[in-house]
């Protein structure tokens, strides 16, 4: 089933954003580098989630008190960044091409997440975990452009895949078959990054983390050792 979008809704998910910031010249060049202009919006869309999940290395140590840790083209200056700023980046990129983007919000109990990461943060359940939607062929699409290739490698499991049409969230089983990561509660999608809330929530939630010293934490090293 298709949907249209009026020009309005069309321009709220084209527009740039303070943190989907599609406007800022090195997240234009990142993704005009990444496609051939004569592609297909679904090929754009599958090409940019690689580009992002694979060339922005995931690092869950990101410092969360930081508005820069939520913003597109931080996170692409850096090269690395946690999902939220890795969902924004993705939005960001199909943005410069004209395709509707929008970050999206979920709580996700992680059951392989590495031991150490786990200590820090107490749980096993990412509040807020970031994601992205894309409105292709008359649909929305969610993909997650969150785990880099070579820390998947570390943690048995393929890369997930983004066909620019079916929809790829998070791996429901690892390697092995067992349960890996389960959605818990959908908290909607938006426009841009609430980042001042998320600043607030994160540390509410993980106070332990906030506590740390972060510096210097790798996950794929942890992951390797584990």
């Amino acid at each position: 089933m298709t949907e249209h979008l009026s020009d309005t809704i069309s321009r709220l998910y084209t527009d740039p954003g303070d943190y989907v910031d599609s406007d800022h010249p090195a997240v234009v060049a990142f993704a005009r580098a990444a496609v051939p202009a004569n592609a297909s919006d679904r090929e754009k869309a599958s090409r940019l989630y690689t580009a992002v999940r694979d060339g922005i290395r995931y690092n869950p140590y990101v410092s969360m008190r930081s508005a820069e840790s939520y913003r597109a083209s931080s996170v692409l200056a850096a090269g690395n960044g946690y999902c939220v700023g890795k969902a924004a980046l993705y939005a960001a990129a199909c943005r410069v091409h004209g395709i509707p983007a929008r970050v999206g919000f979920a709580d996700v109990r992680n059951h392989l997440t590495t031991e150490k990461l786990r200590q820090s943060m107490g749980s096993d359940l990412f509040t807020w975990h970031g994601f992205t939607e894309v409105f292709v062929d008359g649909a929305w699409r969610k993909a997650t452009p969150t785990f880099n290739d070579t820390l998947c490698a570390k943690l048995g499991v393929k890369p997930l895949d983004f066909d620019g049409h079916s929809d790829a969230l998070l791996h429901p089983f690892d390697g092995e078959g067992r349960a890996y990561m389960q959605y818990v509660n959908d908290h909607g999608t938006y426009h841009d990054v609430p980042a001042k809330f998320l600043m607030r929530e994160m540390a509410r939630e993980y106070a332990n983390m906030h506590g740390e010293d972060l510096s210097g934490r790798d996950m794929e090293r942890e992951a390797a050792e584990q």
